[in-house]
Order: C-alpha cells, then sequence, then structure tokens
C-alpha cells in the first residue's frame, strides 16, 4: 500500500481527501498542527503533529512513513486576515510550502498536489474562468498561492519537481455518512454561516450587496462538494505516480448560485425561512466567479458528482450534528 503525506489532513478538504485516498487504496498520513484542524477528523491513517515551517520535523515524518507523494492542504486561508495582516500568510503559505518541498526533496520524494485557490486569479475579465485567465489576486491569500504556483513551475522546469495545482472555486458539503464536515473557528464561510442562523445560533444573515449585474442582485459564487474536490486530488496523484507531468486545473460545478438561492437553499433544507440582512458590498467582491472545469473533465476524467442540494444537505446534518454536541 503506498503512502501519501497529507499536510493539513486534519483540516476541512484534507481531511475529506484522506477519507477519498484511503478508498482509493492508499495510506494517507495527515501532518497537522491541529491549530485550524480537527484530530477527531483524522481517521482514514496516522496523525503526525507538526508545522510545515519546521525541517527537522519534516525530514522525520518523511523517514517514518517514506510516502511516494505529498498532497498539500495545510495554509491559512482568511482573505480578510490576509488583507489586515499579510505576514502570517507569506510566512506559512509561502516559506513553510518551500520548506515542505526542500524536504520531500531531501527524502526522494518529487511529487507534489497542491492546493490551490480561484483566488490566484483576481477580478474575472471572462466568465466562467479556465486555467489560461490572467492572474492578478486582489489580497494576500491569493497572491501566497501564485507565488506557490509560479515556485512550482520552476521547480518542474529546473530540478524535475513534479506537481498538480488545484485551483478550486467554493468547496462545500460535508461527508455523505457524517463522519468529518466543514468546522471553522471562526467560521467565515457563507454555508456555515446560514446553517448556523438556521439553528438559531446567529441572529441573521447578512448579504453583502444586493446591487451587482446579476440575476437577483446578489453576489454569485460556483460552488462544489467537498468530495468531488477530494476525488479530484486523487484522480490528479494517479496521474503524477503514472509518470504525468506538471499541469494545474480549475475545479467548479461549473454553474453560479447566487447568495439569496444559497440562503433560500438552506431555509429549505432547514425547513424555515432564514433571517436576513442586507448590507453595503464588500471591498475585493466580484459580482461572480464561476469556474470552467473542461481540462479537468479531459485530462483527469473528473467531473462534479454531487449537485448543490447535496451539498446544502450534508452540510445541513454535519451542522445540526455539532450543535448538538454543542459544539
Amino acid at each position: 500500500m503506498q503512502t501519501v503525506l497529507v499536510t493539513g489532513g486534519a483540516g476541512y478538504v484534507g481531511s475529506h481527501t484522506c477519507l477519498a485516498l484511503a478508498e482509493a487504496g492508499f495510506r494517507p498520513v495527515a501532518f497537522d498542527d491541529l491549530s485550524n484542524g480537527h484530530r477527531e477528523h483524522v481517521r482514514w491513517g496516522p496523525l503526525e503533529v507538526g508545522d510545515i515551517r519546521d525541517p527537522a520535523r519534516l525530514d522525520a515524518v518523511f523517514a517514518a512513513h517514506r510516502p511516494v507523494a505529498v498532497a498539500h492542504f495545510a495554509a491559512r486561508i482568511e482573505v480578510g486576515e490576509s488583507v489586515k495582516d499579510p505576514g502570517p500568510f507569506f510566512d506559512v503559505n509561502v516559506g513553510g510550502t518551500i520548506t515542505l518541498i526542500e524536504a520531500a526533496r531531501r527524502a526522494g520524494v518529487d511529487k507534489l498536489v497542491f492546493s490551490s485557490t480561484c483566488a490566484t486569479f483576481g477580478e474575472p475579465v471572462r466568465q466562467p474562468m479556465d486555467e489560461h485567465h490572467p492572474q492578478a489576486p486582489l489580497n494576500p491569500y491569493g497572491r501566497s498561492k501564485l507565488m506557490i504556483e509560479q515556485a512550482l513551475a520552476d521547480y518542474a522546469r529546473h530540478v524535475g519537481f513534479r506537481s498538480m495545482v488545484m485551483r478550486y472555486f467554493n468547496a462545500a458539503g460535508a461527508d455523505l455518512e457524517g463522519r468529518i464536515g466543514e468546522w471553522h473557528e471562526p467560521e467565515t464561510h457563507a454555508i456555515p454561516l446560514a446553517i448556523q442562523v438556521a439553528l438559531g445560533q446567529r441572529p441573521a444573515f447578512t448579504i453583502f450587496g444586493d446591487d451587482y449585474d446579476t440575476r437577483d442582485g446578489t453576489a454569485e459564487r460556483d460552488y462544489v462538494h467537498v468530495l468531488d474536490l477530494a476525488d479530484a486530488h486523487v484522480l490528479a496523484l494517479r496521474r503524477l505516480i503514472a509518470g504525468g507531468a506538471s499541469e494545474s486545473y480549475n475545479f467548479g460545478a461549473g454553474a453560479g448560485t447566487t447568495v439569496r438561492e444559497l440562503v433560500d437553499g438552506v431555509g429549505r433544507v432547514a425547513g424555515a425561512p432564514l433571517p436576513v440582512r442586507v448590507a453595503p458590498r464588500r471591498q475585493g467582491d466580484a459580482p461572480a466567479l464561476v469556474g470552467d472545469s473542461a481540462k479537468a473533465r479531459a485530462q483527469l476524467g473528473w467531473k462534479p458528482s454531487r449537485d448543490l442540494d447535496t451539498i446544502l444537505s450534508s452540510a445541513w446534518r454535519w451542522h445540526r450534528a455539532l450543535a448538538d454536541r454543542g459544539l
């Protein structure tokens, strides 16, 4: 059985990818400092607690488990925080990733699947957004991810270190069996925030801007189920193991959902409409962000198989269970 080191493996997308890797016959080893991840989400392989900025700890883990590849999710991800204080994002997302790559190379590992983001694109100049869309990030978070994309291209070109760059749009939903799900503290993502309103944990859902040029005036986003993203990482890993060259891919459902549609959908699964308040637009928010995943379909054989209803119903079950536990 081949081992894959999954940095950030106790986090949201990382833990679901560990599940998908295990189901695909791999042995996932989660490497996480537990600053945002949850120990109880590491269920399909061992947990190694550590920081990707610690080369000695990484060397020890590579030596102990001898992975064939790395799936890299560990990162600072809060866009608003990156604007307030960019330093930690460049420290972890850039410096930490380079430290990880160098540790992998010392261990003789030359394959990495990189969790990137549509935030590397910035303001859309065309929709849907494909891999050739210009990249001009609007915030330090997106820039930190783009810097690593560029570094990975150089590593592939000059030293043969191959990677798959996975740019996804809005990861959402939860494991359909309710074992793991989205769990951020504090929470900043739209679907969990709406569900918290439905559960009575927040007084109302805030819509930032209702005057966009969209079908109902609210911003439009492309939601893709986290399990579909996890499947994509397994496909990309297999392509690397088979000798595939470095590539970049966009992952989205290919259709947008407006904020009002999202709120209405959460109300349907919760059984009651949500109280809503409208606030001014947030700086840097684009009217619409929709991904074009044609390249991933053609080269990886990937396509999203779980629709918005599945995203919302699985997320509702997960967050309601968290609330029942007092979390």
